[in-house]
């Protein structure tokens, strides 16, 4: 029997691990929650498949266009979909980013959702989408609209 919580709490360790390693701008570590075949889709919609692929995706951008960025975990949460799965919402900041390009990238928001599975006991991520938010006076007139 799986504790609801401690279920929870797991998964959300997952995306702490994730956050500290960004911030470390440590390829391995950012790949280590993740399950072996994972799926990792970025901002780009570009993607990377199992473990070892998406440390090798993240080492490159680790040291040009990330390597001064400092990702901040912001808000979200997460629910079991059944015991031994979990869909987790993690809005997030992120400061002193480059672009692709080499300009100076301003604060950027986002939004991760990934799918995480337990397997004897230990939790690992299977599927995780990352993706850029508008600014948040857009959001704050999208809510505007659905108040009325």
């Amino acid at each position: 029997m799986v504790d609801n919580q401690t279920a929870l709490h797991d998964v959300n360790r997952l995306a702490d691990a994730l956050v500290a390693a960004w911030n470390d701008h440590d390829a391995e570590a950012f790949a280590r929650p993740f399950a072996a075949d994972a799926d990792f889709t970025n901002v780009f919609g570009m993607k990377a498949t199992g473990r070892e692929a998406i440390a090798q995706f993240h080492k490159p951008v680790f040291q040009t266009i990330f390597r001064d960025s400092v990702l901040n975990r912001t808000g979200g949460g997460a629910r079991l979909l059944r015991p031994d799965v979990a869909s987790l919402d993690m809005q997030w900041s992120m400061t002193g980013a480059r672009s692709p390009t080499g300009e100076e990238w301003p604060q950027r928001r986002g939004l991760i959702n990934l799918v995480a599975t337990s397997q004897d006991g230990t939790w690992s991520i299977a599927v995780m989408h990352n993706m850029d938010l508008p600014p948040e006076e857009m959001a704050q007139a999208q809510a505007a609209i659905q108040a009325n």
